[in-house]
């Protein structure tokens, strides 16, 4: 990786419904917080996340994200292969070097689709993939765990809401590489030589 100037990009995908995790909130005692959430609808938000990191570069975060609609069969309900390596593209793109490519072993990853889209891209994209069951390896599942902290005793009433709440909270975490650097310490996978 260091020989060719190569991106390090760890990829996940999550998704976001419209019942907002459950999270400790400070209330007067004896008084909890009551909000009702319906739920109602099927609407859905999915997610795609890249954290990218290069020695001697600030660490990036790249996302994309696909709205479900309620009552819309024709919208996607989540990244397909195609989807995924469009995201692919733009952070190639974006990034302007090589990638290796490190993600989980789900089963559109490995599906013969998705290695015809990636041997297409074999000149700039290496692909490795996590042993199975090994979540805490990936700091995008740090992504998550922030995202999730941040949108917790926040109700969103429509598909359109929640999306514009999760897109803000991943632009803001875009601007902070710090805390992209914690996920990756979370790991215990260190980018500086020995």
């Amino acid at each position: 990786m260091r020989g060719r100037g190569a991106w390090l990009c760890f990829a996940d995908e999550a998704g976001r419904s419209l019942r907002p995790p459950k999270v400790r909130t400070w209330s007067r005692r004896g008084h909890p917080p009551r909000v009702k959430v319906t739920g109602k609808g099927g609407g859905r938000v999915s997610l795609a996340a890249l954290v990218c990191a290069r020695s001697g570069r600030r660490t990036r975060l790249i996302h994309r994200m696909l709205v479900h609609h309620p009552g819309r069969s024709r919208e996607k309900k989540g990244f397909r292969e195609r989807d995924f390596a469009a995201v692919l593209d733009a952070v190639h793109q974006q990034l302007g070097g090589p990638v290796v490519l490190v993600w989980d072993n789900s089963p559109h990853h490995v599906d013969a689709r998705m290695r015809e889209l990636l041997a297409r891209r074999e000149k700039w994209l290496t692909v490795f993939r996590f042993p199975a069951y090994a979540s805490e390896l990936n700091p995008a599942e740090g992504v998550w765990a922030n995202l999730r902290n941040s949108l917790g005793n926040l109700t969103a009433c429509t598909t359109d809401e929640l999306a514009a709440l999760v897109r803000t909270r991943l632009k803001k975490m875009q601007y902070r590489p710090g805390l992209l650097d914690g996920f990756i310490a979370e790991t215990g996978l260190t980018l500086q030589p020995p």
